[in-house]
């Protein structure tokens, strides 16, 4: 990724950001339930054609989570491909809890290899990947992001306080003293991100485009995510989009 492809990448998703909020400050968000129940706004929609608009004069395909319906005889073609999720979090977006991203990624060979998170509530957006580093820009600000080890014997696992399943509080249940910080959508991979947690398992169901930019956020850094019974790294476009389960940790 050249700086002018990133400069560009960060611009559609601020734009897309953008329109997300002039719905989040609206009195309807359009709210309509999809046939996997999970539910999907005015929002969605409008940064979806932001986003592929703003993406197509690079000729790489695109794989959107609200445009998802193109086959794997189509999808396995693909080398190269952008991944996207308009809105990651729409329940945080509908409980206007402002815990919700716009997630582009760039997937190459099934690897992701350059992301954008951007919350545009919050103003934060991260960029990264392999090679070329882990940044946060909040209100223009570029931080450089780096690793930082936790001395304290507190290890900080990302998890929901009020929704714990059993697989989570077995694995936290391991280490013997834990502080559960919790966040929405691809926030909860920025809080590793950050240094503001050390481990995020998830034992819960997720889709590719979930996780495809985050997980180049932190490739910048040097931190995986694997699925924890194989020690491999998630791949993307797979015939199934559903995610293995996976543990991230700095």
């Amino acid at each position: 990724m050249q700086e002018d492809d990133i400069n560009q990448v960060i611009a559609v998703a601020k734009a897309a950001g953008k329109a997300i909020l002039e719905i989040y400050n609206a009195d309807d968000f359009g709210v309509e339930i999809k046939a996997d129940e999970s539910p999907l706004t005015l929002a969605d929609k409008a940064a979806h054609k932001i986003i592929v608009e703003g993406l197509k004069e690079s000729d790489i395909p695109l794989l959107s989570e609200e445009g998802k319906s193109i086959d794997f005889s189509e999808r396995q073609k693909w080398s190269e491909f952008w991944m996207v999720d308009p809105v990651d979090g729409t329940k945080e977006f509908i409980k206007r809890n402002g815990e919700f991203t716009v997630n582009i990624a760039l997937i190459r060979d099934n690897k992701p290899v350059f992301g954008v998170v951007y919350a545009p509530v919050l103003d934060k957006l991260y960029y990264g990947g392999k090679g070329i580093g882990a940044f946060m820009m909040h209100k223009d600000e570029i931080t450089v992001l780096e690793v930082s080890k936790n001395k304290s014997d507190i290890v900080r696992i990302v998890a929901s306080r009020s929704h714990l399943n059993q697989d989570t509080q077995d694995f936290i249940d391991q280490f013997e003293t834990t502080e559960i910080v919790s966040m929405g959508s691809s926030l909860k991979f920025m809080l590793v991100a950050e240094g503001k947690a050390d481990i995020y398992p998830r034992f819960a169901p997720t889709m590719e485009w979930d996780t495809a930019a985050a997980h180049a956020v932190l490739l910048g850094l040097e931190i995986d995510v694997i699925e924890p019974t194989t020690k491999q790294s998630l791949q993307y476009n797979k015939a199934d989009l559903l995610n293995p389960y996976f543990i991230t940790k700095a």
